[in-house]
């Protein structure tokens, strides 16, 4: 049976998909699914006495159940320096594969059956190394895509563009979540009409500004029954 996943991608870096991956796992989790969360790619990651460790991993292994029983298996590339992840994994000596990404999403992907919710870096485009781009990540394990929006001003120009990019590579667009990143932007629910109208797929949820994962949880029960229903 192959894997069920979904993968969490961004209009843009620092939008806020962490706290959107994060909430959708306690979302599927309250609706009795077993979710574990993966970050495939991260930059800035902290030392510890066991190596290198991105906080956004971390956050996504504290909302799983069941969580990977290696760290490696939720994030195989963990870079040093908070830069893009093709320059941080050069001043490593490093570079950025497919084969281990894969091989870590088929691991998770035993334990239990359960669904699996791989978080993006950056946005749709960003350079993981020379050749690849993050969009690579969803092509290769063949994910469907849901989309986060920053609602701050500017967001209807970059979903779109962000939504169309994803079409012309051929994956699916499961639906969108809007995520509240500014408190005080100005005509939030006019943009988020045209948002509906723009992006021709479905909003999952918007998320409040200011609360904890299990908190927004409630605002993605679209989200996991979607998820919950998918083939």
């Amino acid at each position: 049976m192959k894997t069920r996943g979904v993968f969490i991608a961004g209009t843009d870096t620092g939008i806020g998909k962490t706290f959107a991956a994060c909430s959708l796992l306690q979302a599927l989790r309250a609706a009795g699914l077993r979710a574990t969360g993966m970050k495939p790619v991260a930059s800035g990651c902290g030392e510890t006495p066991e190596g290198l460790r991105s906080e956004d991993a971390m956050a996504l292994i504290a909302a799983s159940d069941p969580k990977p029983e290696r760290y490696p298996d939720c994030n195989p590339f963990a870079f040093r320096e908070p830069v893009s992840p093709h320059i941080a994994a050069a001043e490593m000596e490093a570079e950025v594969t497919l084969p281990p990404i894969q091989d870590a999403y088929d691991t998770l992907g035993m334990m239990h059956g359960n669904l699996i919710v791989v978080e993006g870096v950056g946005g749709w485009l960003s350079p993981l190394s020379d050749m690849l781009r993050a969009n690579a990540i969803p092509l290769t394990l063949q994910l469907p895509v849901i989309l986060v929006v920053g609602l701050k001003l500017g967001c209807i120009n970059h979903a779109q563009l962000t939504a169309r990019a994803i079409r012309a590579d051929g994956c699916e667009l499961l639906g969108w979540i809007g995520n509240r990143i500014d408190p005080d932007m100005r005509h939030p629910k006019e943009n988020l009409v045209m948002l509906n109208r723009s992006l021709a797929a479905p909003c999952l949820g918007v998320l409040p500004h200011g609360v904890t994962p299990v908190s927004a949880a409630a605002s993605l029960r679209d989200a996991a029954d979607a998820l919950r229903d998918m083939a």
